[in-house]
C-alpha cells in the first residue's frame, strides 16, 4: 500500500526450514547415489560400507549450508551440488575414523550401529579413506567459474580438511584427553575439527554462484561462527542428553575425559557462548539485505537443536 512500510525479512511469511531441509536431502541423496560406485561393484564390500554410512540417515546439514550459500549469491544449485556431495562425503569419512576403537571408539551412530562394528575395523578404516578420496572425484566435476578455477576450488576442499584444520582438531582432541586445557586451547580445537568444514561448506557455496569478495568474506565470518556455535552445543548435549534422543551414545566425551566447553567454563557460560556465537553468526548476513532467510533459519536450527 502506498506509504506503508515494507515487513523486515523476519516479518514476512515464515520461512518453511523443514521443507527445505527435506527437498534439499532428497535431492542430495539421489546426487550422491549417482556419484558413487554401485552397491554391486567388485568389491562390493567397500561400496557397501562406504554406502552404509553416507545413507545411514544424516541431517545433511552441510550440503543444505552449502546450496544456501550459492542461492544467497545468485547461484544455481544445480551448479554447487558436486561441492555440496563433496563436503559430506569429507564429514561422513571423519565420523567413520573418529568413531574406530583407536579414536573415539564408538558403537552408535545416528541411531546404528558404528561402521567399524558391521564391517569390521579395516573396511572401516577403508571405507573413510574411499569417501575422502571419492569427494575430490566428486569436486572434480564442477564448473569453473571467472573468479573461481578448479584449482581454487580443490585447494579450498583440501585445506579443510587436511593437516591444519579438519585432521589437526582430531589431533588436538586426542592429545587433550584426560588432560586439563585452556579455553583457548579449546577453541583452537573446535575451530578446526568442526568448524573448518562447516565454514568450507558455505565458502563453497558462494564460490559456486561466483561471488563476490565481499560476499565470500560475509560467508565466512558467518560459517565460522555458526561452525563453533554447533560444535559447543554439541559439548552441551553429549551431558544433557540420552543416547536415545542423540542417535550416538551420550555422555562419551565425560568418559573419554575429552575437553568440552561444560567441563571448562560450566554449562550455563557455555549456553551463552554458543548464543553469542551464533549473533555473530546473524550479523554477519546483514549485508545480504534479508535474502539469507536460509541461511538464518539454518543457524536457528543449529542453536536451538536438541540432537
Amino acid at each position: 500500500m502506498p506509504g506503508s512500510k515494507s515487513l523486515s525479512p523476519s516479518r514476512k511469511r515464515p520461512f518453511d526450514l523443514q521443507q527445505f531441509l527435506a527437498s534439499r536431502t532428497e535431492a542430495v541423496n539421489k546426487a550422491l547415489d549417482r556419484y558413487l560406485p554401485n552397491i554391486g561393484t567388485r568389491p562390493a564390500t567397500i561400496h557397501k560400507a562406504m554406502r552404509y554410512s553416507l545413507f545411514a540417515g544424516g541431517k545433511r546439514m552441510r550440503p543444505a549450508l552449502c546450496l544456501a550459500a550459492a542461492a544467497v549469491c545468485g547461484g544455481r544449485e544445480s551448479e554447487a551440488m558436486p561441492l555440496a556431495c563433496a563436503v559430506e562425503c569429507i564429514h561422513t569419512y571423519s565420523l567413520i575414523h573418529d568413531d574406530l576403537p583407536a579414536m573415539d571408539n564408538d558403537d552408535l551412530r545416528r541411531g546404528k550401529p558404528t561402521n567399524h562394528k558391521v564391517f569390521g575395523e579395516g573396511i572401516a578404516v577403508l571405507a573413510g579413506d574411499a569417501l575422502l578420496t571419492q569427494a575430490f572425484e566428486i569436486a572434480a566435476r564442477c564448473k569453473a567459474w571467472p573468479r573461481y578455477s578448479h584449482q581454487k576450488i580443490i585447494l579450498e576442499l583440501a585445506s579443510a580438511s587436511g593437516s591444519l584444520q579438519l585432521i589437526a582438531g582430531q589431533v588436538a582432541d586426542l592429545e587433550a584427553e584426560g588432560k586439563t586445557i585452556s579455553a583457548a586451547d579449546l577453541r583452537y580445537i573446535h575451530e578446526r575439527k568442526t568448524s573448518a568444514l562447516l565454514c568450507c561448506s558455505v565458502r563453497l557455496g558462494g564460490m559456486s554462484a561466483n561471488c563476490t569478495r565481499a560476499q565470500l568474506d560475509a560467508l565466512t565470518d558467518f560459517g565460522y561462527h555458526v561452525g563453533l556455535a554447533f560444535q559447543v552445543i554439541d559439548d552441551i548435549l553429549d551431558v544433557t542428553q540420552t543416547s536415545e534422543a542423540l542417535g550416538k551414545t551420550a555422555g562419551k566425551d565425560t568418559q573419554a575425559q575429552k575437553a568440552t566447553y561444560p567441563a571448562i567454563v560450566g554449562l550455563e557460560q557455555s549456553r551463552k557462548i554458543a548464543q553469542k556465537l551464533t549473533a555473530k553468526a546473524f550479523s554477519a548476513l546483514k549485508g545480504f539485505r534479508g535474502k539469507a532467510r536460509a541461511l538464518e533459519a539454518l543457524a536457528e536450527f543449529l542453536l536451538k537443536r536438541d540432537r
